[in-house]
């Protein structure tokens, strides 16, 4: 069975983050990078298939050379090889741009089973993985929080909304995203380490200008949200007549009633 998971390096969560000063996305240049967390979660789910059914895993990421470091992570926890997709100017495109270089990068592969995260920490489109799946004609499922494998079968079980869940079963080869808390992280040991650095990291260059009639959308600009305040007196003393204020605020202003 080959399982390739789609894994993106993002600003660890507990960087402190601050505007560039062209005002279109966080300075970058001060930053330490992980590996997404959802796709942390789908990476263990990949290698516990693995061990349950045999086969490889491989990771594919795109991004500058800096990637390298969440690559050999992966490596090190049990993936067998990987594909590295490198560009400086990749980790800011949309999710249909991203997704063709992605698609095209893994197509000859022909794997079994494609895993991502749910989303990225980052952009958090949540679409990059579904379009993959649509791009190479394969099924797919979102939100996936469980997973079985029977005679070429996959039975999968996903999140709902209001505490619901589904379960839907699909033929191989498919892909699925994975929700964070679907399995427990393995760390990488150091056996896991010391094998990582002889495995292989195919690198490919991917043609960016034939992406560019893609890429439909951009930021224009990125600010944290100012926080004010404005107190209002209703009723002028009269209580009866504040609650209806009030009450008819909350209905055409607030519309919480």
């Amino acid at each position: 069975m080959k399982i390739i998971v789609l894994v993106k390096q993002v600003p660890d969560k507990d960087a402190i983050l601050r505007i560039n000063k062209e005002g279109t996305w966080i300075e970058e240049s001060d930053l330490s990078y992980e590996v997404n967390e959802s796709d942390a979660y789908a990476l263990e789910e990949a290698l516990r298939l693995k061990e349950k059914h045999g086969g490889e895993v491989i990771v594919c990421s795109m991004g500058p050379q800096r990637v390298k470091t969440t690559i050999k992570d992966a490596l090190a926890r049990g993936a067998d090889r990987a594909i590295h997709i490198v560009g400086d100017e990749l980790i800011h495109l949309p999710p249909l741009a991203a997704a063709r270089l992605i698609a095209d990068a893994i197509r000859d592969e022909a794997a079994d089973l494609i895993l991502t995260g749910l989303q990225s920490d980052d952009y958090g489109y949540a679409q990059t993985g579904v379009i993959v799946a649509e791009l190479l004609g394969l099924p797919h499922a979102t939100i996936v929080i469980e997973v079985e494998k029977n005679d070429g079968q996959l039975r999968v079980k996903r999140e709902l909304e209001s505490g619901w869940y589904q379960w839907s079963s699909m033929p191989l080869p498919a892909l699925l995203t994975i929700q964070s808390g679907i399995n427990q992280i393995r760390y990488a040991s150091l056996k896991g380490i010391m094998a990582a650095k002889k495995k292989e990291i195919r690198e490919v260059q991917p043609n960016v200008a034939a992406v560019g009639e893609l890429v439909h959308q951009r930021l224009t600009k990125v600010y944290f949200p100012q926080k004010s305040k404005r107190t209002q007196f209703l009723g002028d003393g009269d209580a009866k007549a504040a609650a209806a204020q009030l009450a008819e605020k909350l209905h055409t202003e607030v519309r919480v009633i």
